[in-house]
């Protein structure tokens, strides 16, 4: 039986080249959308994934809705994964020093805009499995709790608006913005909430990414991310677990709603220490002086549902490390 055919916007960026390596791998058909298919260099190293000769790549631009349709014909399920955290205004003004007027029209607006064209488009050409790629910006309630769900807990838009969080709050308000539209118009909908990308990535761009970016500073003698450990936790996944997470979710009918893509969350000093037996020799921040703060505790049952196994942490970092070093590109 011929797979299906899937479609994956912003297929060259980071989560997106991921799930498109994972779906090839699985027997799939494949279009991917770049904004410059032009770029011959990044079109053959995407096409020189395993079994790469059945992706086609086109142009797309989401602010166009005019460019959307063409990936889109006899697709069964679309993959979200170009809406990219926008940190600055149109003129380059960092968010935090946006008003509310330009930070909602400039950061926040595009962001959905951009979802609501492809869901539209997606309507119109009757693809009815919407997968999405938002971040975990979009699950800090106020005030906080201790063991964090998807269902129940949201960040406050208008409080992260507030707070200058601009950038946070275009999650928000795009996936609030997606269920609408997706229960309107009868269209399951499934959205990963991850943060914190390890593993292994296909394009050079990626490697302006952290973790690549400070691992690699600390493999070549360099300095690493922090001059001192946060007192503060980070969630991460590899990134072949999370493209594995994308492709139960549609493959699953019964699956739809929100799903944490991480594995757990980890204070930085246990990740610098992981780091460091794996590179001993590295340069290492200043020591955290205080108590640890206790990291974040999710509640992963819906997660698990799919039957994804995970990597642990240990792997998580061994398997980075080594892919850095053995220099990929």
């Amino acid at each position: 039986m011929e797979k299906k055919l899937l479609t994956i916007f912003g297929s060259s960026g980071l989560v997106g080249s991921s799930i498109l390596r994972e779906a090839l791998d699985r027997g799939y058909q494949v279009n991917g959308t770049l904004r410059n298919v032009d770029n011959q260099d990044r079109i053959a190293r995407l096409k020189n994934l395993p079994s790469g000769e059945n992706a086609n790549f086109f142009p797309a631009d989401m602010a166009d809705i005019s460019s959307l349709e063409s990936p889109l014909k006899r697709a069964d399920a679309v993959f979200i994964c170009c809406l990219i955290p926008t940190y600055k205004g149109f003129d380059g003004t960092p968010s935090k020093e946006l008003n509310d007027d330009r930070g909602y029209n400039e950061i926040i607006k595009p962001t959905v805009d951009g979802c609501l064209n492809i869901l539209k488009m997606a309507k119109k050409n009757n693809v009815q499995n919407v997968l999405i790629c938002s971040s975990t910006s979009s699950t800090n309630p106020i005030p906080p709790v201790l063991i964090k769900n998807e269902l129940d807990h949201w960040s406050d838009e208008q409080e992260q608006c507030r707070s200058k969080k601009y950038t946070s709050a275009a999650k928000t308000y795009m996936e609030k913005a997606a269920f609408k539209f997706c229960a309107e118009n009868n269209l399951r909908i499934s959205v990963f909430l991850p943060t914190g990308l390890y593993g292994s990535a296909i394009l050079p761009e990626h490697f302006k990414h952290n973790p690549f970016l400070w691992i690699k500073s600390v493999l070549e003698g360099g300095p690493p991310r922090h001059k001192k450990i946060p007192n503060d936790s980070a969630s991460l996944i590899h990134l072949h677990d999370l493209a594995r997470l994308f492709l139960a979710a549609y493959e699953n009918p019964t699956a739809s709603g929100r799903y944490f893509g991480v594995l757990d969350s980890f204070h930085w000093n246990d990740i610098y220490r992981e780091c460091q037996k794996l590179i001993p020799n590295m340069q290492m921040p200043q020591p955290v002086s205080e108590n640890h703060i206790a990291p974040t505790q999710f509640d992963f049952k819906r997660r698990d549902s799919l039957g994804v196994k995970i990597r642990d942490f240990p792997t998580i970092m061994r398997e980075t490390v080594d892919w850095i070093k053995s220099k990929p590109f």
